[in-house]
């Protein structure tokens, strides 16, 4: 009989995070990438700023209901307009996706862009890739606090400032600036300025690979929107292999070598940690930055550049050239794509910019639905609600029709200053025997004074008592 106590192993589910100090690179897409981040964040960081007609150029005034973008100003009727809005959007991202692959996480998507700033200034307070690796394996000293602190903070005010900027969407800047100067900030901003804040430095400060790696769904149904044409970041096998760190040596020993010297650049200036010479993984966020590195290396050892660079599938197997490349872009899912996009984007800015900017809604007063009055005339009760979404004040003049003889029985004229809103009572009759009895179709029309391209017109219902 076997006594003997039986050997116990233990599986680990979750492996412990590796840290990555991904190294610091330059090159053409290294440009462009600090490009969109200079783009992105003086768009964000300075529209709150800018002053249009008066007010903040671009802000989403929850409290009074209306959204300022520019010259056009929004109300909750327009709720349509952000749908539509979304879903441009969404179409640009399957068509940038099916074209250039995750162009848009590489480049523009605000993790990245944030990631890129925390790095810069992790690698201005604590070094190069290098350095920071000593530093991290370095007892706790006075140098090693300072400057662990000293990068915290600077990462905490960036990320102060970027929740700041983000409230003054919706809260004018020069009033939150004004709130935050006296210690006066309302609760509900100073809840999302912190937790804004909180996010960044979180995001982009600590978790950085975890975002796009666990977090961001995109990376999860990005090879739905992918085929063999799809422009990716590929390892050139068939030119890079057998690899060799001594190509040199090797070849006066008449082995065969490949043009990869195993120098694991690419690996190091990898935001993911990944190795783009076991193929195309999903953590690859398309940022380019292993090019960069491979083109350095092979300019420093005269080999071509491009062992790891922007290809397709069909272009690495068939060794088409960039043209053929080019002539396979627009294939049916891009056209599709493209298609709808100028469609949606087409309607989108011709009812934007010819909309007229005024709004009328009927309310017509239910506890009373049709009287007789003096003079035997009947006459029906209404609530005009008018909403001037202009932002110049206007006159307006109120009209009805649809029936014969049918009158106002109360002032035809309105005054309504800029982007702003009136309920109006409104008594409208008609002289006895006129209309059918029950239903009747009315309209009501509403003209300004001062300008006879802004009117309105708006169905209603009569009814007159059998």
């Amino acid at each position: 009989m076997n006594n003997a106590t039986p050997k116990v192993s233990v599986v680990k589910m979750y492996s412990a995070r590796e840290e990555i100090y991904p190294r610091e690179t330059k090159g053409r897409y290294a440009s462009l990438r600090w490009l969109c981040v200079w783009l992105t964040q003086l768009v964000f960081y300075g529209l709150p700023w800018l002053v249009w007609n008066g007010r903040q150029a671009v802000l989403f005034d929850l409290g009074t209901r209306k959204f300022y973008i520019f010259g056009i100003v929004l109300w909750p009727q327009d709720f349509i307009y952000l749908a539509v809005l979304l879903i441009i959007c969404a179409y640009s991202l399957f068509l940038f996706t099916a074209v250039a692959g995750r162009v848009w996480c590489g480049f523009a998507c605000p993790q990245t862009v944030y990631t890129e700033l925390f790095l810069w200034i992790e690698r201005k307070i604590e070094g190069a890739r290098s350095a920071q690796i000593r530093l991290a394996r370095q007892p706790w000293t006075l140098e090693k606090i300072a400057r662990k602190t000293a990068k915290h903070f600077s990462w905490g005010l960036l990320s102060l400032w970027t929740g700041f900027t983000f409230v003054a969407y919706f809260t004018p800047a020069n009033t939150l600036l004004h709130a935050v100067v006296n210690a006066a900030l309302g609760p509900w901003e100073l809840f999302w300025v912190l937790f804004y804040s909180f996010a960044t430095y979180g995001n982009a400060g600590w978790m950085r690979e975890q975002v796009c790696k666990y977090m961001c769904p995109y990376a999860r149904f990005q090879s739905a929107m992918f085929d063999k044409d799809t422009l990716i970041i590929t390892y050139d096998q068939k030119r890079g292999e057998p690899r060799s760190a001594y190509p040199q040596k090797d070849i006066k020993a008449g082995k065969e070598v490949g043009a990869c010297i195993d120098c694991s650049m690419c690996v190091q200036v990898c935001p993911t940690g990944i190795d783009i010479r076991k193929g195309l993984q999903y953590e690859c966020i398309g940022c380019a930055a292993c090019i960069d590195a491979c083109n350095s290396v092979m300019t420093k050892i005269d080999e071509p550049l491009g062992l790891i660079r922007y290809s397709t599938e069909h272009a690495i197997n068939n060794h088409l050239t960039l043209k053929e490349m080019q002539q396979r872009v627009m294939r049916p899912r891009v056209l599709i794509y493209s298609g709808l996009l100028v469609v949606i984007i087409v309607v989108f800015f011709s009812t934007l910019f010819m909309r007229v900017p005024l709004k009328l809604d009927v309310i017509r007063d239910r506890g009373s639905l049709g009287r007789e009055v003096e003079d035997g005339m009947i006459e029906n009760v209404y609530r005009l609600q008018i909403m001037n979404t202009a932002e110049t004040a206007h006159r307006f003049k109120l009209s009805v029709s649809g029936i014969a003889s049918i009158t106002l029985a109360t002032p035809d004229e309105v005054q309504l200053d800029g982007t702003a809103s009136r309920a109006v009572p409104v008594r409208v009759r008609v002289a006895y025997g006129e209309g059918k009895a029950g239903s009747n179709k009315i309209f009501f029309e509403l003209k300004a004074v001062d300008d006879s391209n802004l009117h309105v017109k708006e169905r209603a219902v009569f009814f007159v008592p059998r």
